[in-house]
């Protein structure tokens, strides 16, 4: 039951890499033509270029899902290398525990407070000819870290799965070896 469980949770954290991955397409193609329009045409936007910094910091926040599930992020401790795939499970899952679902929780609490008052201001881009409703790039940073909490409740699954030997641990990358 607990790998049917996984899946789905993988499923979802997939699906949000899939997203951001679609977004960092759309971000190259946006800067692309902004970049053509403003130093072969002399003429530029200022909603374009807002909207560069609204999708790239969608791209990061979608990201951040589908990089957990992935084991992508970033790892500072010499010593988990050298933990058996049981330990590296246990520091996974308290790590995930004390540390990450914590903070989820207190950003998205944090920022439903900030969305709702861009939302219920009007508040709109300070620049001339910039993008109006400005609370709906606010509402990702809330609805980002649901999505964290989601994925990282498939992480400490799979977690539990290497712990109780249901599952292997994932092979390594060769990128994470160079380090």
């Amino acid at each position: 039951m607990l790998l049917r469980l996984e899946k789905y949770f993988d499923r979802f954290s997939d699906l949000m890499g899939w997203i951001a991955g679609a977004l960092n397409l759309v971000m190259l193609i946006n800067v692309f033509y902004d970049a053509i329009m403003r130093y072969f045409f002399r003429t530029g936007s200022i909603a374009l270029q807002e909207l560069e910094w609204h999708l790239f910091s969608m791209v990061f926040l979608f990201g951040i899902a589908y990089a957990l599930k992935e084991d992508g992020h970033v790892r500072v401790d010499v010593l988990y290398d050298r933990f058996s795939p049981r330990w590296k499970a246990t520091v996974n899952i308290g790590g995930t525990l004390l540390l990450l679902l914590p903070l989820s929780v207190l950003v998205i609490e944090g920022s439903v407070w900030y969305v709702h008052e861009a939302y219920s201001s009007g508040e709109i881009s300070g620049d001339p000819g910039g993008l109006p409703y400005r609370w709906l790039i606010k509402l990702v940073i809330p609805a980002c870290f649901v999505f964290l909490l989601v994925s990282a409740t498939g992480f400490v699954i799979r977690n539990i799965n290497i712990f109780l030997n249901i599952e292997q641990p994932p092979e390594r990358r060769a990128e994470s070896r160079l380090l």
